[in-house]
């Protein structure tokens, strides 16, 4: 697997990371979750050149990170990156229009859930921890600078990062400000191209590093939905690909499918699309089966996207506005 360095942080990982959410499975998530094989699916990951792993407490309320501590165990000598992330203590993604930092991410709550994800590692020390939700207007609070830095400077996390709302990829320009943030999270695929404008720019010219993560859209961009697709009411994606998202979907993603090469599939299309962009440090597919970690490491190590191809992918851009089925 190719590498690329994660920023200034300056740790060399292989450039198709593992989004953890599906495969841990609980409330409020994906559903089609198998903690039999997950194991597997992992240990592949890990066996094909996968070494950052991307995970938050909330996704099955620990188990994701347990599962990748004992994945860690497992392969003590891989050199494998953990990143975690706090929850809001409010329970809201993303954050409501009044809610302050005290209501989101306080400092006892940043140090108690701190613990909890080492714990749940099984590390002494965090690689990168990030903020699972933010907002602009609480940069200039000093509580979260001086919890980050106490984190730091106490040795129990590496890095501090951000993970950005969906389509909101500039509302982090004031916490960069700080230099404080070491890695931005933020939604990249085929149709939701805008963090190329502003947000890339700038993290190249200050170092910092680009977590692309949904680069098939909550999977839209696997090519598997169609107009009568639904999900199980406990899966989120009941609402996000409701009456309002579901038809206009399926018709962009009917329009890209001739743009697929010989021999190739819509998935491998949409994750070298977001590898071709010199800013993305790591991309985060979720998988939770050994099928899909088959398939979208083989990406690594694919030629550039010819420039004809590129520019047509570009047609395709989709600028959204988060709404309430957005989440």
């Amino acid at each position: 697997m190719r590498r690329r360095t994660l920023g200034r942080l300056g740790w060399e990982v292989g450039e198709v990371g593992y989004g953890m959410w599906g495969i841990g499975g609980g409330p409020g998530g994906f559903t089609g979750w198998d903690y039999d094989i997950a194991p597997d699916a992992l240990d592949l990951a890990v066996g094909m050149g996968c070494t950052f792993f991307d995970t938050a407490w909330v996704y099955g309320r620990g188990k994701s990170e347990s599962l990748l501590g004992e994945l860690r165990g497992r392969h003590p000598g891989a050199g494998l990156r953990l990143a975690t992330k706090v929850p809001p203590l409010n329970r809201a993604w993303p954050p409501g229009p009044q809610d302050t930092l005290e209501d989101v991410f306080p400092a006892r709550h940043v140090l108690e859930y701190t613990r909890r994800s080492l714990d749940n590692l099984g590390v002494d020390r965090i690689d990168l921890l990030q903020f699972h939700v933010w907002e602009d207007r609480w940069a200039a609070d000093p509580d979260w600078q001086r919890v980050v830095t106490r984190l730091k400077e106490e040795g129990l996390i590496d890095g501090f990062g951000i993970s950005v709302n969906r389509w909101e990829p500039t509302n982090c320009f004031a916490a960069l400000d700080t230099g404080l943030v070491d890695a931005v999270q933020v939604i990249y695929n085929v149709f939701d191209q805008a963090p190329e404008d502003e947000l890339f720019p700038r993290a190249v010219e200050e170092n910092v590093a680009i977590i692309a993560r949904v680069p098939f859209d909550e999977g839209s961009l696997t090519g598997t939905l169609s107009a009568d697709t639904t999900f199980p009411p406990e899966d989120w994606r009941a609402v996000y690909f409701g009456p309002e998202n579901l038809p206009p979907t399926v018709e962009r993603v009917d329009a890209l499918r001739g743009l697929v090469p010989d021999g190739g599939t819509l998935p491998e299309l949409a994750l070298r699309f977001v590898l071709h962009h010199p800013a993305v440090s790591v991309v985060i597919p979720g998988m939770r089966r050994p099928a899909h970690v088959r398939s979208n490491m083989s990406v690594s190590g694919s030629e550039p996207l010819p420039a004809d191809l590129l520019e047509a992918l570009r047609a395709h851009r989709w600028d959204r506005r988060p709404t309430h089925w957005s989440m």
